[in-house]
């Protein structure tokens, strides 16, 4: 954290100090972070007492002064502690304006905010982003995918008065919760990745979640620069909502107007990992195109990797710095087209962190394209409920099931409580599909390794709450070529 006292903070959020010890520099002492789990508190930390689902984290408050703690910021007085409890009305409201008062301290110091949002992608995005300002300055950025009124707290309490750049990733469950995320970190720069049916379920339709996600390039100021694609319409259409400069991205065509970034001639390699070229113009006036290789596997990737390329430009960084960045960049959250390269050849796709119908189209592109360059191998499908889509669901798992057939994996297998639906879909589209309802996740796995020959590629894909990720992780250690095997070392 940029360095504030225990007493800075309790007049910041006009908290009302209750000390059962009396120390006179405890409220001296500074704070050196934010921590919600006692278990991570370490000297000097801030320790936010949250109700949780299961614990309410008043009952730890005592363990985490104990632990170093420099206070406590709680909504109620705790009986006994060692240390000084700092009692506001909420406490995660109080994190908030803690984490503003934070963002504004390191502005003066020339801090720079990218935000992003949109209903998939934006960790990653994310991800390619900090690695290329990594390269220009000092970069805070989100662990996972910190991005609610929580999340977003921690991420900058992990801000220096050397801090260069902070990217927010700012996620939403309804209208005003992009707003409210945009008070504690205003962004300079920012993007809406597209807006799909994620969540649908909570926000009623698409176009209200279109509402809520523009709600970020309204928070812009006239000097910011909003980073718009034209390839998805309900995005493009923001570029009314904002009074900021516009920079538009495509991964189709050149976008019309004076500032744009976009991609072309875009090949995958058989792993997934796309090149690509990547163009720019500003004032209308081209520049040199270069050609840019990923790591990170995924055509949709690309996508992505437009957004970080058009945002870090946005900030000011050097186009050389960008490709570099972007070359260079690696997978850094768990789950998303992570890549599980057997010793037989198998390759296990595992992209379980989340899911929805956009998400999932992009990973069944992203393996057929992998199945191209194998030939003779067999794509497996292993997918699991995608959650939040409300009176859609069904609909859509069916549609899952018809596009899984059609992208050429021909053998599903579904569970949750839609596999039969993703089943009926995948069975209609075509008399070579093989596709069952696995009982659960050990009987997803058993159903794969029974089938499964060297050299077939299998995706894993659903919501989190499905866990799939268990899946994907027994059917790399299930490896029939050990890795001290002779032939796994061929």
């Amino acid at each position: 954290m940029i360095p504030v006292t225990v007493r800075e903070v309790a007049e910041l959020l006009g908290a009302d100090v209750v000390r059962a010890v009396e120390a006179p520099d405890a409220l001296d002492r500074t704070v050196a972070g934010l921590a919600v789990d006692s278990r991570q508190v370490g000297d000097g930390t801030l320790f936010l007492a949250l109700p949780g689902e299961h614990v309410d984290g008043h009952d730890y408050v005592t363990a985490a002064l104990g632990r170093g703690a420099a206070a406590a910021l709680t909504a109620r007085p705790v009986a006994g502690a060692p240390g000084p409890c700092l009692v506001v009305a909420d406490p995660l409201v109080a994190a908030g304006r803690l984490a503003r008062d934070q963002v504004d301290r390191g502005a003066a110091a020339g801090l720079r905010v990218a935000a992003i949002t949109g209903s998939a992608g934006k960790t990653s995005t994310k991800d390619l982003l900090a690695q290329v300002l990594e390269l220009d300055g000092p970069t805070v950025a989100p662990v996972g995918n910190l991005n609610n009124e929580l999340g977003l707290p921690l991420t900058v309490a992990r801000i220096t008065p050397d801090t260069r750049y902070l990217v927010a990733e700012m996620g939403a469950r309804g209208v005003g919760h992009v707003a409210y995320l945009c008070t504690i970190a205003p962004p300079q720069v920012a993007t809406v990745l597209n807006v799909g049916s994620a969540h649908v379920g909570e926000f009623g339709s698409q176009q209200l979640i279109a509402v809520a996600k523009g709600e970020i390039v309204e928070a812009l100021p006239a000097e910011g620069t909003a980073v718009l694609t034209t390839d998805d319409p309900l995005v493009w259409a923001m570029r009314e909502r904002t009074a900021a400069r516009l920079l538009a991205t495509s991964v189709r065509a050149e976008p019309a107007g004076s500032d744009a970034v976009w991609a072309g001639d875009v090949v995958a390699d058989a792993f997934g990992c796309c090149a690509f070229t990547l163009h720019e113009k500003r004032d209308g006036v081209a520049a040199a195109p270069v050609r840019v290789q990923l790591g990170v596997s995924g055509r949709h990737q690309v996508a992505n990797a437009v957004a970080a390329a058009a945002l870090a430009r946005a900030l000011g960084v050097p186009a050389d710095t960008v490709v570099r960045g972007l070359a260079g960049a690696r997978p850094r959250s768990r789950w998303r087209m992570e890549l599980g390269r057997r010793a037989d050849g198998t390759l296990v796709v595992n992209d379980a962190y989340n899911a929805n119908p956009e998400s999932m189209r992009a990973a069944l592109d992203t393996v057929a394209g992998m199945l191209a360059d194998r030939p003779g191998a067999v794509g497996w499908a292993v997918l699991g409920d995608m959650l939040e889509l409300g009176g859609t669901a069904d609909a859509e798992h069916r549609s899952l099931g018809v596009y899984a057939a059609d992208h050429g994996l021909s053998r599903v297998i579904a569970l949750g409580e839609f596999a039969e639906a993703v089943v009926a879909g995948a069975e209609h589209a075509g008399t070579a599909v093989r596709a069952e309802v696995a009982g659960d996740r050990d009987d997803a796995v058993r159903r794969v390794l029974a089938g499964v020959a060297p050299g077939d590629v299998i995706l894993v894909k659903a919501s989190r709450g499905l866990a799939l990720d268990t899946v994907a992780a027994a059917l790399v250690a299930a490896d029939p070529v050990g890795p001290d095997d002779e032939q796994g070392e061929g």
